[in-house]
């Protein structure tokens, strides 16, 4: 697929991930096909081709498979058997089978612990009698549902069996796992691409701020995290797309433990905590900060091209900008005028190293991802100062 005059690559999906892999393919010359039922979707108002219909209908799934030569996805809850299905007719990476172990974390866990990498201790709960078999080691912890969780959503803490019990029932008595809370220094996420020949490259690790379950933060430069952990994260994280056979860009996070307790030292302070079958939040600094971004990775392993291993040539900060920012929602806080249209992205913009990505989303709603801000710069400390000069600026918590 080296000519690239004409060839058509498709995506499940179109979200703001689907619309930075749109606009990588583009730039390297490719036409674009997405399929998303919202006739205002991000990828779809850029693409080539808008396929407006559902995941799931077989004439949409026909016609994204008659334009493209090859498909992926943006999301990982696109049904498996919808990629199964184009899979018939057209490479698709990643693969069903990828895509539906990520999409259960009962299998997601039992794919970790067959590729020898640590996991929080935990339990499967499915029946009543698994519920009351729970052990009290697992206390406190975190109540996930199996399928359909992301950003926080069908999450439960509990700290004992009575918590336990009523936050089940809360959740429908759907499959779920419970995992033990465990003492955390940081979160970090390794993002890796592998082509189809087995090759795997990586960028940098992440370290990665969470805020109500949603990422809000992204610091990436050298000595961000100890090297020995940064090893271990970029070997578990190649080891677990090896384990697939994963063919595209794969994102995995990690709990790194506070080495002072027992518990981190027992599980060699660093454990995986989920994996993402596509480009990632934390991932997105790449477009600014690196000589390959993970969208232009994407565009590689779909397309059959090299894989080169990325440089990062500048320290970086990514700051999500959720729909809060908005000044129809921080008038709320701070008696800004509900009726102006955006935030003072002039005022952020006069910042050096400033790099705006807004998604072409038409509502700001609290918790929806509405772009980013990468923030590079010669050197961390004045990355960091200017990340929370525009933090300041927008509304966001410092870090």
């Amino acid at each position: 697929m080296s000519d690239s005059k004409e060839v058509t690559l498709g995506v499940m999906g179109g979200g703001q991930l689907g619309r930075m892999f749109v606009h990588a393919a583009q730039q390297m010359g490719y036409f674009t096909a997405v399929l998303d039922a919202d006739p205002l979707s991000p990828a779809g108002r850029v693409s080539h081709h808008h396929i407006q219909t559902a995941y799931t209908d077989p004439a949409g799934l026909a016609e994204l498979a008659a334009v493209s030569v090859a498909i992926t996805t943006e999301f990982e809850n696109v049904p498996a058997q919808a990629l199964a299905q184009l899979a018939a007719t057209r490479p698709v990476a990643p693969s069903a089978e990828a895509v539906g172990i990520a999409q259960d974390r009962v299998r997601e866990k039992a794919h970790f612990a067959g590729c020898g990498v640590p996991v929080a201790p935990y339990a499967v709960i499915e029946t009543a009698e698994q519920l009351a078999q729970v052990g009290s080691d697992l206390f406190p912890g975190i109540l996930k549902t199996a399928r359909m969780g992301y950003d926080g959503k069908g999450q439960v803490r509990v700290k004992n069996p009575a918590e336990l019990a009523a936050a089940w029932a809360d959740l429908k008595g759907v499959t779920c796992v419970l995992e033990k809370m465990l003492p955390l220094q940081m979160e970090c996420s390794v993002i890796v691409a592998r082509g189809a020949d087995g090759s795997c490259v990586n960028l940098p690790v992440q370290r990665n701020l969470h805020r109500d379950g949603i990422l809000a933060v992204t610091e990436v430069f050298e000595g961000n995290m100890p090297e020995a952990l940064v090893k271990r994260a970029v070997a578990a994280a190649k080891s677990i797309a090896s384990g697939l056979q994963y063919v595209g860009v794969l994102c995995v996070e990690f709990f790194v433990l506070d080495p002072t307790q027992p518990e981190a030292q027992a599980l060699g302070g660093l454990v995986v905590n989920e994996m993402a079958p596509r480009p990632h939040n934390s991932g997105h600094y790449s477009m600014d900060a690196c000589d390959v971004s993970q969208f232009d990775l994407q565009v590689r392993t779909l397309a059959g091209l090299p894989l080169v291993q990325p440089r990062q040539h500048s320290p970086a900060i990514m700051l999500n900008l959720l729909g809060d920012i908005w000044p129809e929602h921080r008038s709320e806080k701070t008696g800004a005028d509900p009726h102006k249209g955006a935030p003072d992205w002039a005022a952020v913009l006069a910042l050096p190293g400033t790099h705006l990505h807004l998604y072409g989303k038409q509502d700001a709603k609290k918790g929806r991802k509405m772009g980013h801000l990468n923030i590079t710069g010669a050197s961390i400390d004045h990355v960091r100062a200017t990340a929370l000069q525009a933090a300041a600026l927008l509304g966001i918590a410092a870090f």
